[in-house]
């Protein structure tokens, strides 16, 4: 069993969320956070989040800020609201402008990105259990695989490994994966 969870919260406006047509609150959905965190501390946690949705004041952006700064997130998927042609929220008023939505979510990232940092920093000196995938693409050099906590980890090793699950001590951290050298056994 994997050390990660998926967990999309979309806004942390429970307005905003209401709109999405989702079935949650805020504060439901930091409750859920602190009891998975209680059972397990070290899991990681990524998820979805969309700037810019229509009806998004300065406020709500502001509440997913704040969900941002209370998880910290081990990564995230974000994405600039775009009009679709035929769903509810296209037709939905207070279409949010679109330079007021890329500098909300240039805000975002500019939040976002130190904590994923962060967090990948706690693991550099450790050694991870990394399921090899794949020889990676800008290094024919390198592997690339995923860790128990979904990282993305590239590391030396013989393509024979893809498919193995390996044991990686992480030596170089950045925001979006991890680097590291094969423990031999």
């Amino acid at each position: 069993i994997c050390n990660h969870l998926h967990l999309p919260f979309q806004s942390g406006s429970t307005k905003i969320l209401k709109a999405m047509n989702r079935k949650y609150t805020k504060e439901q959905y930091l409750a859920l956070v602190e009891k998975i965190r209680y059972a397990m501390p070290e899991i990681s946690i990524t998820t979805d989040i969309i700037v810019g949705f229509p009806g998004e004041t300065e406020e709500d952006f502001k509440d997913t800020l704040d969900i941002v700064k209370q998880v910290k997130f081990d990564g995230a998927y974000t994405f600039l609201y775009s009009k679709r042609t035929g769903t509810p929220a296209a037709i939905m008023e207070e279409q949010v402008p679109e330079e007021i939505a890329k500098m909300r979510f240039n805000q975002l990232l500019n939040i976002l990105d130190p904590i994923i940092y962060e967090n990948n920093l706690k693991k550099k000196g450790h050694t991870l259990s990394v399921l090899a995938e794949e020889i990676n693409q800008q290094n024919t050099c390198l592997l690339t695989g995923r860790s128990d906590t979904n990282h993305l980890v590239h590391f030396e090793g013989d393509p024979s490994l893809i498919g193995q699950i390996v044991p990686v001590k992480i030596t170089e951290v950045k925001t979006y994966y991890l680097i590291g050298e094969l423990v031999k056994k």
